[in-house]
């Protein structure tokens, strides 16, 4: 006999709708496909919010996709936007005609979407109360946003740091939209409305808890060193030496293979807690090094820097992005297994479009990954334009990134 489902109780489906399986023409048939399945999973239960993430062969149907999504899913809440790639029902379809779809029944939560323009932020002085007034969402209720900006026309820093200093409890996820090389070509999904620009979104709050997994895929080379002179982004000394000196002997002590990874995947890694004694996997922001400023010598560094702050250079590959990936998710359960927090209902990806089989060679390895360690639960998202996600309890935009949100009940069905 069926066990019928609990309605107390949080629950998420996810699906993938693509060529390579699938014949379909239309936007209505590829999403009808991805409802059949989510409808399923959720037994025939309207979803509280629904997810979408499309790609952009079906341009020219976006502004009949949120009137296609509310027919055919009942959802009371739906968000989404344009996509290089596509994740769902734990596949990564990269360069396909695809749609993904991930829904959520939410007992106990709340739920309030949004669509934002650059010229609506608050100054970045502004009373926290202008920030909770723009997101219509006190502080008190620690809410977790997910964002999708269009990354041609949204300031997305200002909006991280103004939601860190009016809610500095709250997870910040998501991911820019992706697809479109111009501006006015990616869509950005809210409700009823199809949009080209700003940022569209949600606010979740209630009996939910939101995890966070930020994996950057980078090991260290080197030494810890300490930033002695810095103007800005311009990295001048480490340890009272120049910068472009530490650099040179660092990458003269590597083997000859990292020394050749080295010429395009060198990074700089700012540690977040420096009171720490040690530093592991996760403890560093990770930040390009663009160049060096040919007057001075300095390394120009993609991060505003401060003296006294505590740095290492860093190196990024496919191993190493696989291990770094693994470490964090393997820190994850473990964190849940010591404090024994309720089970994880469904998750979002917002990957990376320089991951995937660009840099694996294979397809699903993200995805794999998270169900080889968190488990067989729903997870849905696409490949970005860049990932929004905390590091150290401050959230950044990251760019190679694979940032996780993983949803679960604050109280369990019927506690």
């Amino acid at each position: 006999m069926k066990k019928a489902l609990d309605s107390t109780a949080m629950k998420w489906g996810s699906a993938i709708a693509a060529e390579s399986e699938r014949r379909y023409g239309s936007a209505r048939q590829y999403i009808a496909a991805c409802v059949e399945q989510v409808k399923f999973q959720l037994e025939n239960q309207s979803p509280d919010l629904a997810i979408l993430f499309v790609s952009p062969h079906f341009s020219d149907e976006y502004e009949h996709i949120p009137d296609l999504i509310k027919e055919m899913t009942g959802t009371k809440h739906f968000i989404g936007c344009s996509a290089g790639g596509l994740i769902g029902g734990g596949l990564e379809i990269e360069q396909q005609r695809s749609i993904s779809l991930t829904a959520a029944i939410l007992p106990g939560v709340e739920l309030k979407t949004f669509h934002l323009e650059d010229d609506q932020l608050p100054d970045l002085d502004d009373a926290p109360i202008r920030w909770e007034e723009l997101m219509n969402v006190e502080q008190a209720a620690e809410p977790a946003f997910v964002l999708l900006p269009d990354p041609f026309s949204f300031q997305i820093d200002a909006l991280v740091q103004g939601l860190d200093y009016a809610f500095p409890h709250s997870i910040k996820m998501g991911g820019l939209a992706s697809g479109a090389n111009k501006p006015g070509l990616n869509a950005l999904f809210c409700e009823d409305r199809l949009h080209r620009s700003g940022v569209v979104g949600a606010s979740i709050f209630g009996n939910v808890l939101v995890d966070s997994v930020v994996a950057q895929g980078c090991r260290p080379i080197g030494k810890a060193y300490r930033v002695t002179a810095c103007r800005n982004n311009f990295l001048v000394e480490l340890d009272g030496k120049p910068a472009v000196a530490v650099l040179k002997d660092v990458l003269e002590s590597l083997p000859a293979q990292d020394q050749a990874l080295a010429k395009n995947s060198l990074f700089l890694g700012v540690v977040m807690d420096e009171f720490k004694d040690t530093f592991k996997v996760g403890d560093f922001l990770i930040r390009n090094i663009i160049g060096i400023e040919p007057k001075s010598g300095a390394l120009v560094v993609g991060e505003l820097l401060r003296n006294e702050r505590t740095v290492q250079f860093h190196l990024r590959d496919a191993a190493t992005s696989s291990k770094d990936l693994r470490a964090m998710l393997k820190q994850y359960v473990d964190r849940n297994a010591e404090e024994e927090k309720s089970q994880a209902a469904g998750a979002l990806l917002f990957s990376c479009l320089g991951r995937g089989k660009y840099l694996y060679g294979e397809a699903n390895h993200d995805t794999d990954c998270f169900r080889e360690y968190v488990g067989e639960i729903p997870l849905g998202g696409f490949f970005c334009n860049g990932e929004i996600g905390p590091v150290g309890g401050t959230t950044f935009l990251h760019g190679y990134t694979s940032s996780f949100g993983i949803f679960r009940a604050k109280t369990a069905a019927g506690g």
